[in-house]
């Protein structure tokens, strides 16, 4: 009996002949959007519906939720952002069934409260890099409904300065046979630029409104706290300054924030423009619009876009990877390679870290995924260019002397001792631990790994466990900085005392710094407001951080 090798593709055409009695050639009519998908997909296939962090195929996810339960159920949902209700009306529609994703901060909680009802079975919590390449592996998608700014009638895609997730999720499904179907603000004659070829897209249409951008990366430096200040400035002297740090990426938060801020001021009083924190891979913060207009940056790629951005962005093509139609570029895949490989510093934030440096954002009622934290604060065993930074990370940590020491990614942990409500950072036992007992998860879902921590900041200073030569220091070293915790309060302080003697543990004052001076006239921008009138009013914050 001969064998058939094309039956992917005889199942994807008969997607495409089913799906085109709603169509006129490549572009759907979108009243007839939900009966398309019904035709198209299958019971039990896998789906990535382009949620990404910023941009969302809304209107697709729309439509999806529409379908008929009895013919379309049990899809697995594989996508990188759980962000929008619709993505979760799925599966208390009983539409989908299982899901494998990266990050879903605005739906954390609800997450967490349809795995415990038990309506969501849950493949992996993944990161982003992980994720993409299981599109490639095992979890290629056999229909990917994404989304971009504009569409030709040949299904060519212009995706703008959001492209973010999209040509990795068309690539992955329009290569393997899988049918790519793409919600699009505007169908026009001529396209500013082809981000991704119409032959790789199968279908188009047009949403009756724009699709949504979540501005996931503003802070208002109005909410910059003098705490946070502090924190920024030791962070700054004990380790940007100390290791030369120049390519890095900054995790989301207020912390990340402050330290953009005073670079302009406290970093230029040190004397450290131009000898650190030159190339990045980061998506377009405003706040670190002063730090550019003060010639601190030399050169940042973005995993995606920020809403009001793009102006300022244009403006400034020597700083941004800006296309010859002078819009932004943006490559999620592409960026997240960088921050684990070409950066040599990650710095960001969490919700608790225990006594072995181990990390996590996700509690007991609360699913928040991790987005690319852990391939940013991943120490990469494949890199081998060497960097100042990296080489004195990897002699600190091995205290060795050989020609075969091997360098250190720096992974910083910034955190205030106490968080909402008072909640502490520091803790015995991670709440993800007790989560995955209670789901009966195979693998815990930490975020970073403590063995790839290399120092904590806190209020009360800077814990270097590079310089830890046992588990018993290490331990310490975190008590040492967990403040008024009940983690802090059971420090041994005899040990403590001598691992500050040591530089292992360094107070501000050890460090030359004057917590009084820790106030907000050290920020170069202190509102919205300051930022826009810092960018020469090209920067145009979402309406809802507008307080003028």
């Amino acid at each position: 009996m001969t064998r058939s090798w094309d039956k992917e593709r005889k199942a994807r055409q008969k997607r495409v002949d089913a799906g085109e009695r709603f169509s006129r050639g490549k572009v759907i009519d979108p009243s007839k959007l939900t009966n398309f998908l019904q035709a198209v997909l299958q019971a039990g296939d896998r789906v990535c519906l382009e949620g990404d962090n910023q941009k969302q195929a809304d209107f697709l996810a729309r439509a999806l939720t529409r379908v008929d339960p009895s013919v379309i159920n049990h899809l697995h949902i594989v996508q990188s952002g759980i962000v929008l209700p619709e993505h979760l009306d799925l599966f208390e529609l009983g539409i989908a069934k299982k899901l494998d994703f990266s990050y879903s901060s605005p739906q954390g909680a609800a997450v967490a409260r349809l795995l415990n009802k038990g309506n969501v079975e849950l493949g992996a919590i993944h990161t982003y890099i992980e994720l993409f390449g299981r599109y490639y592996m095992d979890l290629t998608p056999h229909v990917a409904l994404v989304v971009a700014r504009q569409a030709d009638r040949q299904g060519n895609l212009y995706t703008g300065p959001n492209t973010e997730d999209t040509p990795t999720i068309v690539e992955a499904t329009a290569f393997k046979n899988g049918l790519v179907v793409a919600q699009v603000n505007d169908i026009v004659d001529h396209l500013p630029r082809v981000d991704i070829q119409g032959d790789q897209v199968d279908f188009i249409v047009q949403s009756p409104k724009p699709f949504y951008i979540e501005p996931l990366f503003t802070r208002d430096p109005a909410n910059v706290t003098e705490t946070q200040i502090l924190m920024a400035m030791m962070a700054i002297k004990g380790i940007y300054a100390e290791y030369g740090v120049k390519r890095l990426n900054h995790g989301i938060g207020f912390s990340t924030a402050a330290i953009e801020l005073i670079l302009p001021s406290f970093g230029a009083k040190l004397g450290l423009r131009g000898k650190i924190a030159t190339h990045w891979a980061l998506n377009p913060h405003p706040t670190l619009i002063p730090a550019i207009e003060d010639g601190w940056v030399k050169q940042i790629h973005c995993f995606g876009s920020e809403v009001g951005m793009d102006r300022y962005m244009s403006a400034r093509p020597d700083i941004y990877f800006i296309g010859h139609d002078g819009s932004l570029r943006s490559n999620r895949l592409m960026c997240q390679t960088a921050g684990l490989y070409a950066c040599d510093m990650f710095i960001g934030s969490t919700l608790q870290i225990d006594l072995a440096g181990n990390s996590s954002t996700i509690t007991t009622d609360r699913i928040a995924g991790f987005g690319g934290a852990p391939n940013m604060g991943a120490d990469a065993h494949g890199r081998r260019h060497p960097s100042a930074p990296w080489l004195k990370a990897g002699r600190q940590a091995s205290d060795a002397r050989g020609d075969m020491v091997r360098g250190r990614k720096l992974v910083v942990q910034i955190v205030e001792t106490f968080g909402d409500r008072m909640a502490p950072a520091f803790v015995e036992k991670l709440d993800s631990l007790t989560l995955a007992e209670k789901l009966k998860l195979d693998l815990a879902p930490v975020m970073i790994y403590g063995d790839d921590v290399t120092h904590i900041v806190t209020e009360e200073g800077i814990a270097n466990l590079l310089l830890c030569r046992s588990a018993d220091e290490r331990e310490q070293a975190i008590r040492g900085v967990a403040g008024y915790t009940e983690i802090g309060r059971r420090r041994d302080r005899a040990m403590v005392a001598n691992l500050r003697e040591r530089g292992i543990i360094r107070r501000p004052e050890d460090l030359g710094i004057d917590p009084l001076e820790a106030t907000r006239q050290l920020l170069a921008a202190r509102s919205i407001q300051d930022l826009v009138a810092c960018s020469g009013g090209l920067y145009e914050p979402p309406s809802k951080f507008r307080n003028w």
